[in-house]
């Protein structure tokens, strides 16, 4: 006895012509010849010892061993196709879980979520905000944006927009210490985050402008928009943040000077998840949201470029 399969094509070619009784509708539905099927069977019944098929002048009929064939042929390709359906299956359909940076889910999404909500109301919808990138593994979480490169191992990423920033304070902040052009910001208190694109030192540089003394750090631009609205000095932020209290007058630009962040936002999930009817109604929404987004607010602002990246800096966690 043979411990070893023969050919899986040859296999698979038997198969469609022994459920359609002929190698003609064999070959229409697999897209080959009618001589490209006979050549494959005929192989398979040398390799197995015994004719499968009966052949006559318009039509074929099963031996009997052609018969048990097809029964463990039909068992076996059944089996294949039910695992390739749950690789390519939504285990969860009626739920969507999104990642995000905590400051962009509350300052960006969630204040959008709802027109999502209104156009998919059977979804379950879960935000996870979080530093950390996602572990896909668990099954917990669907597709997460991502501020950086976009370059993450196995997953897909698709690029949703770029990022600007610009200083920003409180009004109460900018009338009692009178700071209103980029030449004021000598005599304010500055807050950064501790990503390497929203240092104040190398936006000074780029604007060719004095450094000021040592900033207020935090680790986390939520903790940034937190001081900032508290009125504890000018911050560097990113316009996606800030352009919701700019336009209800709780914060105020210094000067309309910005520049082109190094990162941009990413929606990204494994390979394959793409093809989920709910991931693909998040990526339509969201894409619309950034046009309707990026086309406001953007008139009145001088935009430069940070300069090339040096050794050592904008290096962002992966």
């Amino acid at each position: 006895m043979k411990e070893r399969l023969p050919p899986l094509q040859g296999l698979y070619y038997f198969f469609v012509a022994a459920e359609h009784r002929s190698f003609k509708q064999a070959a229409e539905q697999l897209f080959v010849s009618a001589a490209a099927i006979s050549q494959q069977i005929r192989q398979l019944e040398e390799w197995l010892g015994c004719e499968l098929f009966i052949r006559q002048h318009r039509q074929v009929t099963l031996t009997t061993e052609g018969e048990l064939l097809l029964e463990s042929a039909k068992l076996g390709f059944g089996h294949l196709q039910d695992g390739v359906r749950k690789l390519n299956s939504d285990p969860n359909p009626n739920r969507l879980s999104i990642s995000t940076h905590p400051t962009f889910a509350q300052h960006w999404l969630i204040p959008r979520i709802s027109s999502f909500r209104t156009q998919h109301p059977n979804l379950s919808l879960l935000i996870d905000p979080k530093n950390e990138l996602v572990n896909f593994q668990d099954g917990l979480i669907d597709v997460c944006v991502r501020y950086g490169h976009g370059v993450y191992e196995n997953l897909d990423s698709h690029w949703l927009m770029n990022e600007i920033l610009y200083p920003v304070c409180h009004p109460n902040y900018q009338r009692q210490h009178g700071i209103y052009t980029l030449n004021d910001l000598v005599r304010a208190e500055l807050i950064e985050d501790v990503l390497p694109d929203m240092n104040w030192e190398i936006w000074f540089d780029m604007l060719d402008k004095e450094k000021s003394p040592s900033p207020i750090r935090y680790d986390g631009s939520q903790f940034v928009m937190e001081g900032v609205l508290a009125s504890q000095g000018v911050a560097l932020v990113k316009h996606s943040l800030a352009q919701r209290f700019i336009n209800e007058g709780k914060l105020v630009r210094i000067d309309n000077y910005a520049v082109q962040s190094r990162y941009s936002y990413f929606l990204c999930a494994p390979k394959g998840y793409f093809r989920y009817q709910k991931i693909t109604a998040f990526h339509n929404w969201i894409a619309d949201q950034v046009d309707n987004f990026c086309v406001t607010d953007r008139e009145q602002i001088n935009l430069r470029e940070l300069p090339q990246q040096q050794a050592g800096l904008f290096k962002l966690p992966v």
